[in-house]
This record gives C-alpha cells, sequence and structure tokens, in this order.
C-alpha cells in the first residue's frame, strides 16, 4: 500500500506544482458551479448511504442549508453504492468499502457546458473508515461535509495538515474535533462550515444563468461515462496537488467538451503504515 501511494506521490512531483490556500483568497473549485435561474440553488442528494452514515450525511445537509443560497433536499438514491453511478441534475452520495486504494473520500463533478455542473458524486471508503484511526465521528462528519461541497463548487480554505484549525470542515487537518493533541490546545473543531464558506457561496451562486442544472432540467446529461471503482489512471490526469500530496484533482477528457473532474482525500500513510 506505502508503494502504491509512492507512485501517486511521485507522479504529484512530476506534474504538479503545490501549492497552500490563503484564507483569505476566495476558495471556489475553479469556478466550478450548478447553473441556476433563481436566487436560491434548489438541489437534490440521492442517499446511497448505510446506517453507519446516516446521520453525518444528514448533518452535512442541514450545515450547508445554513446558506442563503443553497437549498439540498435529500431524496432516496438512485445509485449502486458499490459503483455509485452518477444521476443527471443531482448529487449522489454513498459509502462502501472501495478497497485499500489509498484514498478516503472522493468528490467527482460532470462539467458539460462550460463550467457548470451537471451531476455529481461523493464516495465514502469504508475501508479506511472502519478502521481505529478514521472510524470517529469527527473523521466521518469531517470527510462529508467536505465532499459534498465539492460538488457544489466549494475548495478549501487551507490544506496544511498540521496548522491551526480555521473551525471548517473546508480546512483540512489530522485533528478534526479541535482541542487538545492538535496544532493548539483550544483548536476549533473542523467538523461544520464556517462564516467564510457561506460568504464564498454567496460570491458563487450570487448570479443567475440562462439555464439550469438543476432537478428536472439535467443540462447535458453528464457528458456519458460511468464511474467504475477508481484508480489514478481512471481519474485521467493529475491536474493539482498540494505539498504532501493528501489532496489532489484528476481530470479526464470524455469528449465533446465534456469533462469529468476527481477531487482526491488521501488518507495519512506516515500513521497508518503499521497496518499495511
Amino acid at each position: 500500500m506505502k508503494y502504491r501511494f509512492s507512485r501517486y506521490a511521485a507522479l504529484a512531483g512530476a506534474l504538479a506544482i503545490a501549492f497552500t490556500v490563503d484564507t483569505a483568497a476566495n476558495h471556489n473549485w475553479s469556478k466550478y458551479h450548478w447553473a441556476k435561474s433563481t436566487a436560491v440553488l434548489s438541489l437534490q442528494v440521492g442517499d446511497n448511504v448505510g446506517s453507519q452514515w446516516d446521520q453525518y450525511l444528514d448533518e452535512a445537509i442541514f450545515d450547508w442549508n445554513t446558506s442563503a443560497v443553497l437549498d439540498l433536499r435529500q431524496v432516496t438514491g438512485g445509485a449502486d453504492p458499490d459503483v455509485c453511478e452518477p444521476t443527471a441534475g443531482r448529487i449522489e452520495a454513498c459509502n462502501a468499502a472501495y478497497g485499500d486504494n489509498g484514498w478516503l473520500g472522493i468528490a467527482q463533478i460532470w462539467i458539460a457546458s462550460g463550467n457548470h455542473i451537471s451531476q455529481a458524486v461523493t464516495k465514502l471508503n469504508d475501508t479506511y473508515f472502519n478502521t481505529a484511526t478514521y472510524n470517529t465521528p469527527a473523521w466521518r462528519r469531517l470527510v462529508t461535509c467536505q465532499e459534498i461541497a465539492h460538488d457544489f463548487g466549494l475548495d478549501h480554505q487551507d490544506e496544511r495538515f498540521n496548522n491551526t484549525n480555521l473551525g471548517s470542515c473546508m480546512d483540512y487537518t489530522n485533528d478534526p474535533d479541535g482541542g487538545a493533541g492538535g496544532a493548539a490546545s483550544d483548536d476549533l473543531s473542523n467538523e461544520h462550515p464556517n462564516q467564510h464558506d457561506f460568504d464564498q457561496l454567496i460570491a458563487i451562486y450570487g448570479h443567475s444563468d440562462s439555464g439550469s442544472t438543476g432537478p428536472g432540467k439535467p443540462g447535458g446529461g453528464g457528458g456519458g461515462g460511468r464511474p467504475a471503482r477508481p484508480e489514478a489512471a481512471e481519474w485521467g490526469r493529475l491536474v493539482r496537488s498540494n505539498a504532501n500530496n493528501r489532496v489532489q484533482v484528476f481530470e479526464r477528457d470524455l469528449g465533446n467538451g465534456n469533462r469529468v473532474i476527481t477531487h482526491v482525500f488521501w488518507a495519512n500513510f506516515e500513521e497508518d503504515s503499521h497496518r499495511h
């Protein structure tokens, strides 16, 4: 397992420029967003998660609905969790034991027209969340909150794991619940969004589009393609990586102007290497 990750790390070093997100900067994900023609984006989230994840998906939807420009509506899932195929016009959220492949969670978005998202999935890897390191409410809450947010175009506030928490699930950390044991004894929890996230959502969705890619108006149908159990080669080319290669973005060209973008949250192999 360490060998597999080392190959990904080497690829990142060769192809990507490491970067750190300044908390004062915009943290939209490359201007990707769902098209909307109303003041509030109404977006369905398909529930394909098991009982051990229900609480965290419910909380993520509740948290993000605090935004003045989002209306996320949880609906019965339309995907096989083992594959987590997308549904045009909405997000599908899934969990399964996706294997000892290195990632905790991924968010995938299909771009069918310019920067408009046409469908999206969140996948949570039980292979790691069933281990002692990650089988905690704080880790489950952080990753669910973050991957769902990527699916509507939000990126990270900060991508350093060992600095003081910002109090946002869009801030990477090795100590998601904060407090003693992290970078500071009074670290904030990174399990929920903060005001900076909500301000950014207003910046992203503070305009209307001529069309809509919300439920009922799929806006391109995702350009075809169906995700399988992913490995790096299936995600396409590496387009972005953070300093320690634990955060990476891949892009796959589906033809005819359609793309699928995959955001990967890798597990911490230095902490977990004793298990492999």
